[in-house]
């Protein structure tokens, strides 16, 4: 591992390589190839300061970390770096991914640009047709639970004429309203599919 080490009003010592070597042990691994490294160490009124760059084949990777002591600081930049190394390591895998979907794997467009070149190809001779279902229904829907609501909206609390019944189911929204006529028969209203309104008398 090629480390170059600058000190800035600082003088490096053994324990800060140290640190610091440990730390590019762990981006190594997740980089997985080697890289050359600048490590600037400065100290600014009193601020401990670490620079740390990697020269890695994705580009460079740059920590930057600022500390009351120096240790605080390598820490900060190494752990700024380790993010890096990840997101980096993510953005190639996903662009292999991408690239393998492209060069055979099947990504909705690898079956489409086949066809459509032997569509091309044999445009003169009739292509073989198939039947297909793309989904069906059922004839009738099952129902395996009735359900059942209790309401007076659809009943008639007085005798009403044809006429005031008509209304009253209109105004209520109704397709099925029940009301007696002025001489007590029991009347049922029902709207049919089309709009009509249909007149049921009771026995």
């Amino acid at each position: 591992m090629n480390v170059e080490y600058t000190g800035r009003h600082y003088e490096v010592t053994p324990t800060n390589r140290k640190d610091v070597e440990a730390g590019l042990t762990k981006i190594r691994k997740i980089l997985r190839n080697r890289f050359d490294t600048k490590v600037i160490l400065a100290v600014e009124k009193r601020r401990n300061k670490a620079e740390i760059t990697i020269a890695s084949r994705v580009g460079p990777l740059v920590g930057l970390a600022e500390a009351g002591d120096m240790k605080a600081a390598i820490n900060e930049a190494l752990e700024h770096l380790e993010k890096q190394a990840l997101r980096n390591k993510t953005r190639i895998i996903t662009k292999k991914r991408r690239n393998n979907g492209k060069n055979g794997k099947w990504n909705g467009e690898a079956e489409s640009q086949p066809a459509a070149k032997a569509a091309a190809a044999g445009a003169s001779s009739p292509a073989p047709t198939a039947s297909m279902v793309v989904h069906k229904f059922p004839a009738v829907a099952k129902s395996t639970e009735v359900h059942l609501v209790r309401t007076d909206q659809a009943v008639a609390l007085r005798p009403m004429t044809l006429e005031e019944a008509i209304k009253e189911a209109h105004f209520r929204d109704r397709d099925v309203f029940v009301f007696r006529d002025p001489k007590g028969k029991v009347m049922v209203l029902h709207r049919t599919r089309d709009g009509k309104m249909e007149l049921i008398e009771a026995p």
